[in-house]
């Protein structure tokens, strides 16, 4: 045993989520951790605060009886990207550091898919020093391992970190995940949160190279797509199903990227006798979506496809910088039709240059093409480092912009949503009115009963999961509906 892994034994790592959204959503992230942690030698526990609405007590409890030699948060969303809400989650945050700091002197480390979103802007909000922005398998247990050994770690890849010069973003590492172990999903109370929470989730791939304006996933995961093998991934789900847990989510930004890997996966899922045993959803691009793969899914038990079609206006997708046309997504819809695939079409609705012309072609083709339902989300989040939000700052003074709602900051850290001064200032109205009350369609808003596709503290939504609901959170309110 190598003298570095004999020291990290003597030390407890304590991995903490800060993630109070209900319905629950099980923190990969951290089981994924966690397994590298305990692979580099390191105890590990969890803090899961989902379950604590009151979690001073909870943080109280936990380190009035432990001592732990460091402690990772982290943070999946900054805030529940809804315009309708603005809810921010940062704030909220920050009281559980506060907690969690009045206990402990052991360094307090940041990551996860929000925070590296914008990790600079998160550390000096909540008076922290370090970070990890990206992939942290790698770069935490080698942090935390030059921490135990006294030695300097201001070098460790993907590490964000704050001296008397100010704030300082080492490279990232990104792994090759064809060659990681299987990990262990033992950390997370993954039973739980598929009771509560009403699926596992398992991803198959990271990264994206894709150049969508408004999108952050590259910041987190990276442009280079990384798959891991699918015999790793079917390893896992296999895991999940001995815990009881068969209705799952694909977590990958794209699932049918590149088409051939989900191919792969699905042959192994069902040359396993696994088709008829799981039910999967997962996200996916309206292209390429072929015949084949559409005949497949269901073989290997796929329950129902998001796709991210954001318009169906051509002008629109080719200003989002999208990869498709209108044509793509009404072909892909009726290759859903023809083998009885569930599916999803998720808008992204007042980016820049659009009208209520351009809305109304979208939501008129919608219900043309007539998916299973249609996701309708109106406002982009703007995140600091996206194209959308370099677009905005070159149009002048972020005060006077015309197209934002929300917090008037131009380095876009609380809230602010892009939405087209075009549409006038009733837009959320203008959107009701075209859809007319049609059932197939969720709005960001709690206004009506059935129809609210802000997964935030949905009480509807987390009642029916309750009652023996399964799947993902827009099937469940389809399924609800009828």
């Amino acid at each position: 045993m190598c003298p570095g892994r004999k020291a990290a034994l003597a030390h407890s790592v304590l991995l903490v989520n800060p993630n109070q959204m209900k319905p629950p959503v099980a923190p990969l992230a951290l089981d994924y951790l966690a397994s590298a942690l305990g692979g580099s030698g390191f105890k590990v526990d969890l803090l899961d605060l989902c379950f604590y609405q009151d979690f001073a007590p909870e943080i109280d409890r936990y380190l009035a009886s432990k001592s732990v030699f460091a402690i990772a948060i982290t943070l999946r969303n900054t805030d529940d990207t809804c315009f309708a809400t603005q809810d921010f989650f940062v704030p909220r945050l920050k009281e559980m550091i506060g907690c969690l700091r009045a206990h402990t002197c052991a360094p307090l480390i940041l990551g996860g898919s929000g925070f590296s979103i914008m990790p600079e802007a998160i550390l000096q909000y909540c008076g922290l020093d370090l970070g990890i922005w990206g992939e942290g398998e790698y770069s935490l247990p080698l942090l935390l391992s030059k921490i135990v050994a006294g030695e300097d770690y201001h070098g460790v890849p993907g590490l964000v970190y704050h001296d008397a010069k100010g704030f300082h973003r080492n490279a990232p590492k990104y792994l090759d995940l064809k060659n990681m172990p299987t990990p262990e999903r033992n950390t997370v109370d993954n039973r739980r949160y598929f009771l509560e929470g009403g699926m596992g989730s398992v991803e198959a791939k990271r990264g994206c190279p894709k150049r969508c304006i408004y999108c952050a996933d590259p910041l987190a995961k990276g442009r280079r797509l990384r798959r891991r093998s699918p015999r790793s991934v079917v390893d896992e789900i296999e895991a999940l199903l001995r815990m009881g847990i068969d209705h799952f989510h694909f977590c990958d930004s794209e699932f049918n990227f590149p088409p051939g890997h989900a191919q792969e996966i699905c042959l192994e899922i069902v040359s396993r006798g696994l088709g008829s045993k799981v039910r999967w959803y997962a996200y996916c691009s309206p292209a390429p979506f072929s015949e084949e793969l559409a005949t497949l899914f269901p073989k290997a038990g796929c329950a129902g496809i998001n796709f991210g079609v954001d318009s169906a206006n051509d002008q629109m997708l080719r200003t989002l910088d999208r990869d498709f046309t209108v044509d793509d997504v009404a072909r892909t819809a009726q290759l859903c039709h023809r083998q009885g695939i569930v599916f999803l079409y998720d808008l992204l609705l007042g980016g820049p240059g659009e009208t209520g012309d351009s809305l109304r072609e979208t939501i008129e083709t919608m219900k043309r093409l007539s998916p299973s339902r249609v996701g309708a989300s109106l406002g982009v989040r703007l995140f600091p480092e996206t194209r959308l939000a370099a677009m905005v700052r070159k149009q002048g003074p972020i005060e006077q912009n015309p197209n934002l709602r929300g917090a008037r900051d131009e380095k876009f850290f609380t809230p602010a949503f892009y939405l087209s001064s075009a549409l006038g200032e009733d837009a959320p109205e203008y959107l009701a009115s075209i859809i007319a009350g049609d059932e197939r369609f969720l709005f960001m808003s709690g206004e009506v009963a059935g129809q609210n596709y802000n997964y935030n503290d949905n009480t509807l939504l987390t009642n029916a999961i309750k009652d023996g609901y399964r799947g993902a959170f827009w099937d469940i309110l389809r399924r609800l509906s009828k």
